[in-house]
């Protein structure tokens, strides 16, 4: 039968086991992956499964690396997610987590759009550090990410989107995802978006300030490919900031429905 390790592919008896596969290629490893699962030696290999073999505290080549970051998946994700494209508008608590989260599951393609510097209210939540003051957002989410995956296409792009600048801005993107904070440009993007491109998902959030439970948090569809994250009544105010623990979440959900959109995923 045919196993793939590392990124390689080997034959290996029909009665073989995942030892059997770190002893042919990496008798050394003592991290064996098993499509996506830590299994150990005595995992029962069938015909086109995956083994992942590191070696702790070893660097491996970049060609092994490009295979053992998508290691821990469930099978097939990374090779779906290397063929999609998706947008993140706004790269502020809820943007930079969203690509942060894109970027580790391989999404062949980003494109990144903001217009803002990072200055220290950004560091509370967004994905951003103290020597990155002053930075671009757009220049520092793609130090961040390129330092996670460099294995992935980046399109950053300095910006201010309006609803001019709406059409041809997110052709070929599977995926356009709403991060901003501000209501206007939420309530302004979302039906642009899904006007010029029909056929894309488009998802959007609304109502993630303060420490309410994220039990309150729910994803409703609001137009053929349309869907919107949050609790739709907790928006930052005086006494009700932006928190990066209910933040995260939200940007969690957007990343993680994303994926499911793409993978074929009915429910929301």
């Amino acid at each position: 039968m045919k196993i793939h390790i590392n990124g390689n592919e080997y034959f290996l008896s029909d009665n073989a086991l995942s030892g059997d596969g770190a002893d042919l290629v990496k008798p050394d490893a003592d991290i064996i992956i098993h499509n996506g699962f830590i299994a150990g030696k005595e995992s029962v290999l069938h015909d086109g499964d995956t083994l992942s073999l590191i070696k702790r505290g070893e660097v491996p080549t970049e060609e092994e690396i490009k295979t053992l970051i998508y290691s821990r998946h469930t099978p097939h994700v990374a090779d779906r997610m290397a063929k999609c494209r998706m947008a993140v508008c706004g790269l502020g608590g809820l943007g930079s987590n969203i690509a942060l989260n894109l970027a580790r599951m391989g999404v062949g393609s980003l494109l990144l759009i903001d217009f803002d510097v990072v200055e220290p209210s950004n560091l509370n939540r967004q994905q951003y550090y103290v020597d990155q003051i002053g930075m671009k957002k757009t220049e520092a989410t793609l130090q961040n990410l390129k330092r996670v995956n460099p294995y992935i296409e980046y399109d950053a792009r300095d910006l201010y989107i309006t609803k001019e600048n709406v059409p041809g801005l997110f052709d070929r993107c599977d995926v356009i995802i709403e991060a901003f904070d501000s209501a206007a440009n939420k309530a302004m993007l979302i039906p642009a978006a899904a006007n010029s491109y029909p056929d894309a998902y488009v998802i959007g959030a609304s109502g993630v300030a303060g420490l309410g439970s994220y039990k309150e948090f729910r994803v409703v569809k609001a137009g053929k490919n349309v869907h919107i994250v949050g609790d739709f009544t907790s928006e930052a105010a005086v006494g009700r900031g932006l928190m990066a623990t209910r933040v995260v979440i939200a940007a969690g959900i957007q990343a993680n429905l994303a994926v499911r959109l793409v993978l074929g995923e009915t429910e929301a």
